[in-house]
């Protein structure tokens, strides 16, 4: 890795908007540490063997909490300018009641629990006037649910949400940047094929609002666009 320039860690850079956001990073000037979760190649690979060094590739599950601690042990020293966690699946566009324990589970503890515990063990590692981020979505916003559906998707992010503001409130005399990102309805494997939106029309944006907000202390909910979210 270069020791020129910031560095971004992208937690989650396989594919779709965290590989987006790697690739923007990195053209941007950035160095870019990204997180695959398996051993199969990806496009994140891709994007580290022509970065001329400055991007590189780490392996993390963050439903692991010993790989998060392994992660952090390996890039200790390090000072992280952006410490940001993609993550977010969905299991099925179930009712409540008809949304299996185990699924119900499984999207809490991928888009909820396990998000904020790499941001707990990696908030170390971000210089003093740095950003943390996590990736939120529309659907976490109470007054926007006016049509219901994606039960389980929404309370996850509803909740990744309320444990930002937790997190904000615990870390009150801390100078980062917190914030809760909203990327709109992307065509990926979660917004599905007919969403409006393209991963190249929203990263810009959501790399350019990230940026503008360094060294802003306290918790801010903003979409790609750099509109704030209702709660």
């Amino acid at each position: 890795m270069s020791t020129t320039g910031p560095t971004a860690l992208i937690a989650g850079a396989s594919r779709t908007l965290g590989l987006g956001l790697a690739t923007e990073y990195a053209r941007r000037g950035w160095n870019v540490v990204g997180t695959v979760r398996g051993e199969a190649r990806t496009g994140l690979h891709d994007l580290a063997d022509a970065s001329d060094g400055r991007v590189t590739v780490e392996q993390l599950d963050i439903n692991e909490p010993e790989q998060v601690d392994a992660l952090r042990e390996r890039l200790a020293g390090r000072g992280l300018d952006l410490l940001f966690v993609n993550a977010g699946i969905t299991r099925g566009d179930l009712p409540i009641a008809d949304v299996p324990t185990e699924m119900f589970t499984d999207v809490m503890v991928t888009n909820a629990l396990s998000p904020m515990r790499v941001v707990e063990a990696l908030r170390p590692l971000v210089v003093a006037d740095g950003t943390i981020g996590v990736m939120s979505s529309r659907q976490g916003s109470l007054a926007h649910n006016t049509r219901g559906g994606q039960d389980a998707y929404r309370a996850s992010k509803s909740a990744l949400n309320q444990l930002m503001r937790s997190y904000a409130a615990r870390y009150a005399d801390a100078a980062h940047s917190l914030l809760l990102m909203c990327p709109g309805h992307v065509r990926t494997e979660l917004g599905g094929p007919d969403a409006p939106l393209t991963v190249d029309q929203v990263v810009p944006g959501l790399a350019d609002t990230i940026d503008r907000h360094r060294g802003e202390p306290g918790l801010k909910y903003l979409d790609y666009q750099d509109h704030t979210m209702p709660w």
